[in-house]
């Protein structure tokens, strides 16, 4: 695991993995695998997993860097992030995020693949900014948007391309609580316990009919624009 952009913890059987790469939290090739292994390790001695970021940033979505670089590594880069989607909802056990701060683009979506999402309030801002910035949203994340958001915010949020504070946020679908920053750790850590004293295995097959056709969705449309 790249330490230095991700940071893995195991406390009370809750997996915290947080993502910190001192700037914006781009979603980086490097920092997709390491989420990805950090993940890993969460599903093998885990019993339910917390994703945060630095205080201020979640993130800031891919790394506009590689984005620029060239039609190949974008398409790679998205199609990992979109694996990375799926991958949460499928996840077996509790994913909580901890939302510390701004969300948006593939920030926001990665925010969406989680089964519980507890904002900091503050002056952030949580949605998905594509098309003010001339980009069009991939298939992927119009079927993560369908699933996971509210109807009457679903055209706001995409083409329409509103931004949400925390508190807005829990309305539109992006979140489901907010709190202090100061006590965001303290609240979502409690939410991934309470998650926990649900059964495993049942928790696991309900979240798989619940989720598993939104994740087949989000895979198979990134494999076919993408891949």
């Amino acid at each position: 695991m790249a330490e230095e952009l991700v940071r893995y913890e195991l406390r009370e059987g809750v997996a915290w993995i947080r993502l910190d790469d001192g700037k914006a939290n781009a979603l980086s090739p490097t920092a997709l695998s390491a989420l990805d292994e950090a993940f890993d390790r969460a599903e093998g001695e885990a019993d339910a997993a917390v994703l945060g970021g630095r205080p201020g940033r979640f993130s800031a979505g891919f790394d506009l860097a590689v984005m620029g670089a060239g039609l190949d590594p974008m398409r790679a880069l998205v199609l990992q992030g979109a694996e990375l989607c799926a991958r949460l909802l499928e996840f077996p056990r509790p994913v909580v995020a901890a939302c510390t701060g701004h969300a948006l683009a593939a920030g926001a979506l990665t925010l969406l693949s989680t089964d519980y999402r507890v904002g900091a309030r503050g002056a952030f801002k949580i949605g998905l900014n594509e098309t003010a910035i001339g980009m069009t949203l991939p298939h992927f994340a119009i079927d993560l948007a369908r699933g996971r958001l509210s109807k009457r915010h679903f055209a706001r949020a995409t083409a329409q391309a509103e931004i949400y504070t925390p508190d807005t946020a829990v309305d539109a679908g992006f979140l489901d609580d907010v709190a202090d920053p100061e006590d965001l750790e303290e609240v979502a850590h409690d939410a991934a316990l309470r998650l926990m004293a649900v059964d495993r295995q049942a928790f696991a097959a309900t979240k798989g009919r619940g989720d598993g056709d939104l994740a087949k969705a989000v895979r198979s449309s990134g494999q076919a624009e993408f891949g």
